[in-house]
């Protein structure tokens, strides 16, 4: 059997098909989840990848081998299991590895009502499990049975009827979506298709060799033909999704990006006109212009660590109407505390269609800040440069460091940087995010950090904004 400690990350299971995680993983992993949780029922859906259907297969022979039922969704976002968790009141797996190249797969885990599973709630003994467990059931286990159950117009129902009840159809509008043949090309047609909504479709042939080389929405190199399709065809909007549709970023009808922190800002204001003083959870990489936006709407933020199974947990803490990563995850309160790509696209069309003002407008005044593309830097030793560039920068009267996810380093001017360990990636993988009150000084702040690694390591250069990062195994 793989080794189960490849693939076991922070917040969800990853790792390349076959040489780290094969069909005997996943049915161990499949019999640990049955009894971690141990719930009459299992929800389980897959996505596009052509090694998704025999993962989803092998997954399902270990819960079923445990007793368990399964109920089996098939093809699926993120989202619509988290949709099936939460209707069903069942434990839910997908098997998905989001954004990452097709040679990677991996599982998502939640426990029923959508209640995320992470390294510190449940992950680690899922670990341990799956170190010492024995292939197969006892002798006295009668196999569970399996029952197939679409949900997909049920998860369609539930998002208009929270999005666009103040929406009513006053003007048909155009949208350009990439789906970069993930799952958004089975979602948005259903969901979009039941509003006056004309979409303009890219990529929505749901294809098992996509995303090529990668799916992820913040890469500029992936919405180059969104962005020129919109303003060719003059439409009012732009939407991207990754792979398993989770994620979703916004592009203007001038065909520029939106920022997914203005876009958080427009989402808050959106929850807090419902319950006015409500707490909004934000990643520690989302630009303060959201911070600034919810105090000014009489909000609460509350900061929380990058993942979905952190996020999800802060916004159960203070019963947040709604939680923002800057990587485009947007989580809502009345969807279970999960997130959902295509709920965020919802709110966004409404939101504009209700005040008749262009995307454009709505966003411009909630970007104050320059945040600059996040730049990955692959290093030897992180927890040594961090902590290096920890000492340096701290020394600065003017600094005030923090380590909530990685290290923070607030200046006195505004400007911020966030470094830190990627938990999704190949191991000695920094993430850099920088922001500042204009582009010359976010420049001039990343040029710093950079170099300061670049000491601490000459001969590990940096990986280019944005750039593929080569395969390797993580912790």
């Amino acid at each position: 059997m793989r080794d189960p400690a490849a693939v076991v990350k922070a917040y969800d299971i990853r790792g390349v098909v076959d040489d780290e995680l094969d069909e005997g993983l996943a049915q161990t992993f499949g019999a640990c989840f049955a009894r971690l949780v141990p719930e009459p029922e299992v929800v389980v859906g897959h996505d596009m990848r052509a090694s998704s259907p025999r993962l989803a297969r092998a997954f399902i022979r270990g819960v079923r081998g445990q007793g368990s039922d399964v109920v089996r969704i098939g093809l699926a976002s993120t989202d619509m299991v988290s949709y099936a968790s939460a209707a069903l009141a069942r434990p839910g797996a997908m098997i998905t590895a989001s954004h990452n190249p097709p040679h990677y797969n991996g599982i998502k885990l939640c426990r029923a009502h959508a209640e995320p599973i992470g390294w510190d709630t449940g992950l680690s003994t899922l670990l341990r499990m799956a170190r010492t467990a024995t292939p197969g059931p006892g002798p006295t286990v009668r196999a569970g049975d399996v029952r197939d159950h679409p949900v997909l117009l049920g998860y369609r129902d539930h998002l208009l009827a929270l999005a666009v009840p103040d929406a009513a159809p006053r003007r048909r509008v155009t949208a350009v979506v990439e789906a970069g043949g993930g799952m958004a090309g089975l979602t948005v047609p259903a969901v979009l298709g039941a509003l006056p909504v004309e979409v303009i479709g890219l990529n929505f042939a749901v294809d098992g060799n996509v995303p090529q080389p990668d799916s992820d929405p913040m890469k500029p190199g992936y919405t180059v033909e969104l962005r020129a399709r919109v303003r060719e065809m003059g439409a009012d909007v732009g939407f991207a999704f990754d792979g398993d549709a989770d994620r979703c970023v916004v592009v203007d009808e001038r065909g520029e990006t939106v920022p997914p922190s203005a876009v958080g800002a427009l989402l808050a204001e959106r929850a807090l006109a419902r319950e006015p003083g409500a707490a909004v959870v934000h990643s520690a990489v989302t630009s303060q212009s959201l911070v600034e936006a919810v105090n000014a709407l009489g909000g609460r933020t509350t900061r929380s660590r990058v993942g979905h199974s952190y996020m999800k947990r802060e916004m159960a803490r203070h019963r947040a109407v709604l939680g923002v990563e800057h990587s485009g995850h947007y989580y809502f309160r009345d969807f279970w505390n999960a997130d959902s790509g295509l709920l965020a696209a919802l709110h966004v069309l409404a939101a504009s269609v209700a005040t008749a003002v262009p995307v454009s407008e709505l966003i411009r005044r909630r970007t104050r800040y320059t945040t600059l593309p996040e730049t990955a830097v692959r290093v030897g030793d992180p927890e040594e440069r961090l902590h290096e560039v920890a000492r340096v920068a701290g020394a600065r009267a003017d600094t005030t460091c923090d380590w909530l996810d990685g290290l923070t380093a607030r200046r006195g001017d505004g400007a911020w940087f966030n470094l830190r360990p990627s938990q999704t990636e190949s191991r000695g993988l920094l993430r850099l995010n920088v922001e500042a009150l204009d582009a010359q000084t976010a420049r001039c702040l990343r040029a710093e950090v950079l170099a300061l690694l670049e000491e601490a390591a000459p001969s590990r250069p940096s990986v280019p904004p944005h750039a593929p990062v080569p395969a390797a195994p993580a912790h």
